[in-house]
């Protein structure tokens, strides 16, 4: 099943385990059973510590295995073929169950062990979504802490069935005590802070007692993280406040144009800039959403107001809250969203396996998305307001070279059709003639660029008819002391490593405020 030089690797990996793993295996006759029953053998002999067992098929999910260690009250369990992305689980699984220590800090950990509660989680997933593998090592180990938490995580693809069921339309969907619990990418913080409605606001106290910084960074994605350790290395106090850290490059599959790195995923960078970040001196404030920006006082700060109910105070603010997916605003987006209207074909398309989609937006995104989702589904709309597509002339080629897509473009969608439970069609205008039409399907990739995330700032900064920040060419914004960078604002061209200049320069400048802002106290001082 592994080739050899995995195996090498699960070796190495494996020497850490401590203690017994127990592997019980639900399987059957089936090609998938037998890919199952190859890769733990393939476990089995990676390691001494590492025991395996087939029990029946009735009443269990074929093919499924639990691991569990003699003693340890852990249930965890995958059901299908943990491959692809979701292999680095079932290692971490594996090395967690056998003893292998948690990275989370004591304090999480303890939050985690002191959850009063039975919980029994379930999370389908999809092989080649790279936002999954966050929740299920979250809920993992979160079973291997406690007890009372039980966790399965579930290959959508394989359990077909299951899912039309569920109506599960979007990965990774979580689902609590068998009813829906969340959507989306999370990890332990995210997943603790809905489990234990008190965190939040024992959190907000907290923030509350933090001294004023010298920079304050608002947002986490490759902007904010450079901005953070520019600041840190001039020796100043710095702090990161970021709704999620990583940002959008978290929602982000394949990149192959970070200078000096040939290919990479977006988690694996974000995991690289948060590291990056925690090896200075920086205050890191996770899953914390700016709400208000008040200019300096008489005190000299200008205060961040969270949507937790905390302040922060700093003398200088780098904001770079990035942007997120535009959506259509047309009847039926959000009353379908994850409900067969979706944003990332990565994710979400092996649950549309033999469907009838559509893909809105014709540049880059939308025609690499329709090319990727047609080897998967059994129809593409790709639909294009422009009166031509966007997207390179290579990916456009390819894109015509299909069969089974269809593009049309001078249309605009106006209404997300649907049955009350899921997706079931849209309507689109022909902008020429005015004429409108209907097509069938079963989902809608949204793929029209980025929204930037600046409407906490209306009022306070100057903001572009796009409500992008405006910026100069030091990342200075219209408010003293307030600089930007990123996809928030104005600067062309939003990509990672230009955000990452970007976030560079407005720490340099902020820094550089703070030099010459101070400087005349200093000379009053020795006068």
């Amino acid at each position: 099943m592994l080739d050899t030089d995995l195996k090498t690797q699960l070796k190495t990996y494996l020497e850490r385990v401590t203690r017994p793993i127990e592997i019980v295996a639900h399987l059957d006759a089936g090609d998938s059973s037998q890919e199952l029953r190859a890769l733990l053998q393939d476990l089995k002999e990676a390691s001494p510590q590492i025991s395996v067992s087939e029990r029946g098929a009735e009443g269990a999910r074929v093919p499924s295995f639990s691991l569990g260690s003699p003693g340890e009250q852990i249930a965890l369990s995958f059901a299908g073929l943990p491959m692809g992305h979701e292999f680095t689980s079932l290692v971490l699984a594996l090395l967690q169950v056998g003893g292998y220590p948690s990275k989370l800090s004591p304090e999480v950990i303890e939050q985690i062990k002191a959850l009063d509660g039975d919980y029994q989680f379930e999370t389908y997933f999809s092989l080649s979504c790279q936002n999954c593998p966050d929740v299920v090592q979250a809920l993992n180990l979160m079973a291997v802490l406690n007890p009372r938490i039980r966790h399965t995580a579930i290959d959508g693809a394989l359990f077909q069935a299951e899912v039309e069921q569920r109506q599960v339309m979007a990965v990774p969907s979580v689902y609590l005590n068998g009813q829906p619990f969340a959507n989306g990418r999370m990890g332990v913080e995210e997943i603790l802070a809905k489990l234990d409605t008190g965190a939040t606001a024992r959190e907000a106290e907290k923030l509350k007692t933090k001294a004023a910084f010298d920079v304050l960074v608002v947002g986490g994605g490759p902007a904010g993280a450079a901005a953070a350790i520019y600041a840190a290395r001039k020796g100043i106090r710095t702090g990161v406040a970021a709704e999620r850290f990583g940002g959008q490059v978290l929602d982000t599959m394949g990149i192959e144009n970070f200078i000096s790195v040939p290919e990479t995923e977006g988690p694996k960078l974000a995991a690289a800039l948060e590291q990056h970040v925690k090896a200075y001196d920086v205050d890191v404030m996770n899953l914390q959403r700016a709400e208000k920006l008040i200019p300096a006082g008489a005190d000299g700060l200008i205060e961040v107001q969270l949507a937790s109910g905390a302040s922060l105070k700093a003398k200088t603010v780098v904001v770079s809250t990035g942007a997120r997916w535009r959506q259509m605003n047309v009847p039926g987006e959000n009353e379908y969203r994850n409900k067969g209207v979706a944003y990332c074909p990565h994710c979400d398309g092996p649950l549309f396996k033999g469907k009838r989609v559509a893909v809105i937006g014709g540049g880059n995104s939308g025609v690499e998305a329709a090319i990727d989702l047609a080897g998967i589904v059994s129809q593409v709309t790709l639909i294009e307001f422009d009166a031509q597509l966007r997207a390179d002339a290579v990916l456009q080629r390819k894109l015509y070279s299909l069969p089974n897509v269809k593009v049309i473009t001078s249309a605009q969608t106006t209404e997300v059709t649907g049955d009350g439970q899921k997706v079931n069609g849209l309507i689109y205008k022909n902008r020429a003639t005015g004429e409108l039409s209907t097509v069938e399907l079963e989902g809608i990739f949204v793929q029209i660029g980025l929204l930037p995330n600046s409407e906490w700032l209306k009022g306070t900064l100057a903001l572009s008819p796009r409500g992008e920040i405006e910026v100069d060419a030091r990342g200075q914004t219209s408010l003293p002391g307030v600089f930007a960078a990123g996809d928030v604002t104005t600067v062309p061209y939003k990509q990672i490593v230009i955000a990452i200049g970007e976030g560079s320069k407005a720490a340099l400048s902020a820094f550089d405020h703070l030099i010459r802002s101070s400087a005349p106290e200093a000379q009053k001082a020795a006068a």
